[in-house]
């Protein structure tokens, strides 16, 4: 009984500052790739206060945790997740804009704030309208598409650092680049941001958008889970291109599959395990590595334990 007290306690703990506190959730209802296994405890955050209170539970009974959003850019092993996922979605979403500026809380997807920016005739953010993730996880890892990214438009950033202090970094603080920031070197949290964008005609805004979208959908493989490109793109290079070019495209192990459509792609064609879409990964980083001598590295973050 004394052993499993702690554990009681800390659920309880959690449950008395938030809302929705699910025990053993299935990690694959939580990602675009639609695999993993069970996180232990799984919490939807509704406020910055909340975040640094889960955290601060977290440390008090010596628990990890992990911060998730729409779960577009990672990939939970098949054993889940020790400790707790704090997902910061749709509970924290809200989008403001004033004037020429536009700020979202991180978990605000990016096509709704995309489509706010355009209804207030802000030209900017069209390159980020079909990118499936949240404000949050675009900012940690500087995302981007087709002619734009993140670094390009923000103006500051509202984070949590690891000792649950909140700061607000200007754009040089954030030392955003290639997928990468500060934020993510530094084991940080963001909770929002200020995008400063320009004046535009509304009808050029919705059709670089639409464009973008049709651009989408005709090369990339849209009809599978997938966590869009698995893997950098290494310099003077491309790692679809890569990839085909070793004769991968296609290539499948278990249920996953190098896309037929776009090699830069690994898509779950039908009950795919994560361990599946490792063994796919690792053998695409080799087979490359041998042919061209290109070390490939994952965009996708990898989460969670090995059953």
């Amino acid at each position: 009984m004394s052993e499993k007290q702690p554990e009681i306690n800390y659920i309880e703990e959690l449950k008395n500052i938030c809302g929705t506190v699910l025990l053993n959730e299935p990690m694959s209802l939580h990602t675009s790739f639609r695999t993993g296994g069970p996180a232990e405890v799984f919490i939807k955050a509704e406020s910055t206060e909340n975040i640094i209170s889960a955290i601060d539970i977290a440390k008090k009974y010596n628990k990890q945790y992990i911060i998730t959003g729409n779960g577009s850019n990672i990939l939970v092993k098949d054993g889940g997740i020790d400790g707790i996922v704090i997902n910061i979605g749709n509970e924290m979403s809200k989008i403001k804009c004033d004037g020429t500026k536009i700020y979202a809380q991180a978990g605000a997807m990016l096509s709704a704030l995309a489509t706010a920016a355009a209804d207030e005739e802000l030209t900017g953010l069209e390159f980020a309208s079909g990118i499936p993730g949240t404000v949050g996880g675009a900012v940690f890892m500087n995302a981007g598409a087709y002619d734009g990214e993140i670094k390009d438009v923000i103006e500051y950033a509202d984070v949590i650092d690891s000792e649950g202090n909140t700061h607000r970094l200007i754009k040089d603080e954030l030392e955003l680049s290639y997928r990468h920031s500060v934020i993510a070197e530094k084991n940080m949290i963001v909770v929002g941001a200020m995008f400063n964008l320009n004046k535009g005609i509304k009808k050029n805004i919705t059709d670089k958008m639409a464009d973008f979208a049709k651009r989408r959908r005709d090369k990339q493989p849209l009809n599978y889970p997938s966590a869009g490109s698995t893997f950098k793109r290494p310099e003077g290079y491309f790692a679809g291109k890569l990839i085909e070019d070793s004769g991968l495209k296609g290539k499948t192990v278990g249920g996953a599959q190098v896309s037929e459509k776009h090699a830069g792609f690994v898509v779950n064609i039908g009950n795919a395990t994560s361990s599946d879409i490792i063994a796919l990964m690792d053998g695409c980083i080799e087979t490359v590595y041998n042919k061209f001598g290109v070390k490939l590295e994952p965009e996708v973050r990898i989460l969670g334990k090995d059953l």
